[in-house]
């Protein structure tokens, strides 16, 4: 059975070269600039993976007065040529040279330059737009793909994919060719996690290649700003809303939150190739906290660590150790957690972040050498 071919439909300007600040086309060689890091990760997708490559473009007028399209060539060859030279061919080329008020149906976000790939000879759902605009992210809706968007996570233009409804269309987003490239090779780290027992009702949505976005409730104020720190300072997007039996006490809103927390995590890591795996410490204030992490498959938790009040805000500092020990065993790790100091809310504080920087170490991949961190062949 013939296997359908996957696609990558990938934007030129703004995508595979720079758009100039104020004209947003090039049109000369003077204006010529390549996206940094674009050249060796395409290069590295286009060898270690068995996508298709379709350039796919909007050139405003191209062949009026104003945008002779010699002046299109001249630079098109050239941006060829030098992809060609590094091992990038191009298996089709799409232009669009209509003006935005033509509507023309061959205008991305339409496909009617793309109608070959409705066939049984491609899998869209498997394909991907790489772009920077709302445009490409439609177009990706619009051919039954999911897009990659070359921007920064906190751009106008994410915030609009927000806005317009396109998230589940949207793959990844990041600035970085490298992030995109590490995406496309090792794929995607995200989990969703819900636990529902009498005591608690638990959703988690977890993704190691975030950014930082949280979205957290407990009910629990300081556990909320404890939490934060993890998805704060590991970088990664993180969701937690629970909700618990706090008209008992606190110890199932804490300890379930735990094991879900870890469950998420594990899941996230999937068979945990190219990862670090070890991870740190940092001193905060009076305290210096040390957090030592091993994602080997075995959970362990050693903790150092005295609180001499009962509460910090609305948490009872006993419950810190359960956390730590119900998250090493849901997530299989093994946590050697010491924390010295006089300041209780900062041993705590230093703690968390002291884990959320640990992790941030161990998750990291590297995809030059995806290969599992161990002798033993496992984790």
């Amino acid at each position: 059975m013939q296997t359908k071919k996957r696609v990558l439909f990938i934007d030129r300007d703004g995508t595979l070269i720079l758009e100039p600040p104020v004209t947003y086309q090039v049109d000369s060689l003077e204006e010529l600039e390549f996206y940094p890091q674009v050249f060796r990760n395409l290069y590295t997708i286009r060898t270690k993976l068995d996508f298709m490559f379709a350039m796919v473009s909007n050139q405003d007028g191209m062949g009026t007065e104003s945008f002779p399209e010699e002046n299109f060539w001249l630079v098109q060859n050239k941006v060829l040529k030098a992809f060609e030279n590094e091992g990038v061919v191009f298996d089709a080329i799409h232009i669009d040279r209509s003006m935005p008020q033509d509507n023309a149906p061959t205008r991305k976000p339409r496909t009617g330059m793309l109608k070959a790939y409705f066939s049984e000879e491609y899998d869209l759902s498997g394909s991907f737009v790489i772009g920077d605009r709302m445009t490409d992210v439609e177009l990706a809706k619009n051919l039954g793909c999911k897009a990659i968007l070359l921007q920064k996570p906190d751009s106008e233009i994410t915030s609009m994919v927000k806005i317009a409804g396109l998230e589940s269309y949207c793959a990844f987003i990041s600035d970085s060719w490298d992030a995109i490239c590490t995406f496309l090779v090792a794929g995607e780290r995200r989990a969703v996690i819900t636990r529902k027992t009498r005591e608690t009702d638990i959703l988690i949505d977890l993704n190691l290649d975030g950014n930082g976005h949280t979205d957290i409730e407990t009910g629990l104020g300081f556990f909320n700003h404890m939490l934060d720190q993890i998805g704060k300072h590991a970088g990664i997007d993180l969701t937690i809303h629970t909700k618990g039996d706090l008209d008992v006490d606190e110890h199932h809103t804490v300890e379930d939150t735990a094991i879900a927390l870890g469950e998420a995590i594990l899941k996230a890591l999937g068979d945990k190739r190219g990862i670090e795996r070890y991870g740190y410490c940092l001193p905060m204030d009076d305290c210096l906290c040390s957090v030592a992490l091993d994602f080997g498959g075995r959970p362990w938790l050693v903790w150092d660590a005295e609180f001499h009040r009962e509460r910090v805000g609305d948490v009872p500092t006993e419950l810190f150790l359960h956390f730590f020990k119900s998250l090493s065993d849901a997530a299989r790790i093994n946590l050697n957690i010491k924390a010295e100091g006089d300041n209780e809310h900062h041993k705590i504080e230093g703690i968390f972040k002291a884990f959320a920087r640990s992790l941030k170490m161990a998750i990291r991949r590297d995809i030059f050498k995806f290969e599992l961190p161990s002798t033993k062949g496992v984790l």
